[in-house]
């Protein structure tokens, strides 16, 4: 393995004797990661389904080791049905330990192409809002797929440089997750495409975008919030060293405690000016020490400031209150124009789905309708691929739902299934777009929309005709065979 010698002389200083062992590592096989996606199954049901033998990922609650060399998860419906998604387990890790609880207002700020937003999504499991940002519009296309897959409706799709988002979202979010663009030391053994790439644009070029980043993070964060910073590198510059930088423009932040496992090393205050033990707190992963590759976290938390805001707001009963108001203010005039009189089409589909729907979170533009999150600010002059769980279209006194639509329900909530076992070939055929023949399953008197599922868990919708299921599984999602 040929590294660059400026790259080999900082790890033999970062890592002592235990150098040899970081080289060592070149020469074993990478490893795969699965992810079971709670939103829609539990760990131990899908155990019970698993096509594959996998191996626990001991400091992930839902992470699975698979042999990449002979299994193709990636090709399998249940992957098409969104219960796992598929990442390597040292990156599983910063999602893993940020501490998401239900109803928090979470931002990934830069979340494509989706593992981490994923699995923050799947924690706040309805409630709450994710927002989930990057800046590259194509990349935030395929974050928005793999979001929409997995089942993630109150969600927020953005694709801004993250200073634009502060106005909107100043002091809004609980949870912050950045995972910033880095030099990709980590993952020179997985990708050895990173080496060039590193010597093209360095930890220096890197440090100064990700110290812009954490800073404008920052402002968005509430009062007592959490972020979780983290890179896929090594070099303190990008590490450590951005953390203090933090510390020192916002002196109300502190570094937390992550929940440990045998394997990770110690943040290294030593390689900053300041030496600020608090640093020590963060978590270094090398791939010579457990079955990763190479990342770096830190949880910090944003202190609550000494003074309550109620000597200017004597109305606030707490800071929660003063950020819940400040919301609810940037909202007024956009949530009573959502209240009007929903179309005949759309309340007749949704008077036999099984759930409740708020009338004031519905928002149709044009002819598209969509279910919005609670207590979001105003959105005007922001680039966004989505607001919200997309429903459908109203076309022509009808309704048609949506493949997100079909991804975000559980079959415990449609009336009218088809559930093939995933051994039938209607499945492979279903997910082709091809039409299928379901005599046997319906009546043909029963027209109108199915919901199609393989094993109970949700594809996407068909249309009945007769004895023939019309094929609405969304046409960029089809399975290609190559």
């Amino acid at each position: 393995m040929n590294l660059p010698s400026a790259f080999e002389e900082k790890m033999k200083q970062l890592l002592g004797a235990e150098y040899t062992d970081y080289l060592d590592c070149f020469d074993e096989p990478r490893h795969y990661g699965l992810r079971v996606n709670t939103a829609k199954i539990s760990v131990e049901d899908f155990l019970k389904i698993s096509p594959w033998r996998l191996k626990k990922i001991p400091w992930i609650h839902n992470g699975f080791y698979y042999d990449g060399e002979n299994c193709q998860p990636a090709k399998h419906p249940y992957y098409f049905a969104g219960l796992y998604y598929l990442q390597e387990p040292s990156a599983m890790t910063p999602a893993d330990r940020l501490p998401i609880e239900p109803g928090d207002k979470v931002l990934d700020v830069c979340a494509a192409p989706g593992g981490k937003a994923t699995e923050l999504g799947a924690r706040l499991n309805g409630t709450g809002v994710l927002a989930a940002n990057d800046l590259s519009n194509s990349r935030a296309k395929g974050l928005l797929k793999n979001i929409e897959l997995m089942g993630i409706g109150n969600v927020l799709v953005l694709s801004e440089e993250p200073g634009k988002l502060i106005p909107y979202f100043t002091e809004y979010f609980d949870k912050i997750l950045i995972d910033a663009p880095c030099s990709g030391e980590g993952m020179f053994r997985k990708d050895r495409r990173m080496i060039r790439a590193w010597e093209e644009h360095g930890p220096d070029y890197f440090a100064r975008i990700q110290k812009s980043i954490i800073t404008q993070a920052a402002q968005m964060l509430r009062p007592g919030g959490m972020i979780l910073y983290s890179t896929c590198t090594f070099s303190p510059e990008e590490n450590e060293q951005t953390i203090e930088y933090l510390l020192e423009q916002y002196p109300e932040f502190d570094v937390c405690e992550i929940d440990g496992y045998e394997g990770f090393a110690c943040g290294m205050p030593e390689v900053t000016a300041s030496n600020d033990k608090r640093l020590s707190r963060t978590v270094r992963i090398f791939p010579h020490r457990m079955k990763g590759e190479g990342h770096f976290l830190a949880l910090l938390k944003k202190q609550c400031p000494d003074a309550p805001d109620a000597l200017t707001d004597p109305d606030a009963t707490s800071s929660d209150a003063k950020y819940d108001r400040r919301s609810a203010a940037k909202d007024n005039g956009k949530t009573s124009t959502r209240r009007r009189k929903l179309p005949e089409e759309l309340t007749d589909f949704l008077a036999d789905v099984r759930r409740g729907f708020d009338p004031g979170r519905f928002d149709i533009r044009a002819d598209k309708v969509y279910y919005m999150p609670e207590d979001l600010p105003a959105l005007n002059g922001i680039r966004f691929l989505r607001t919200g769980l997309f429903l459908g279209e109203l076309k022509k006194n009808r309704f048609e739902p949506s493949q997100a639509f079909a991804m975000n329900l559980k079959k415990e909530e449609y009336p009218r299934i088809i559930d093939l076992p995933v051994s039938d070939e209607r499945v492979l055929k279903y997910l082709k777009g091809e039409t299928l023949d379901v005599e046997d399953l319906v009546s043909p008197k029963e027209k109108g929309w199915y919901l199609v599922c393989v094993d109970g868990y949700p594809l996407g919708f068909g249309k009945l005709a007769g004895q023939v299921l019309k094929n609405k599984y969304l046409p960029g999602w089809r399975w290609q065979s190559a």
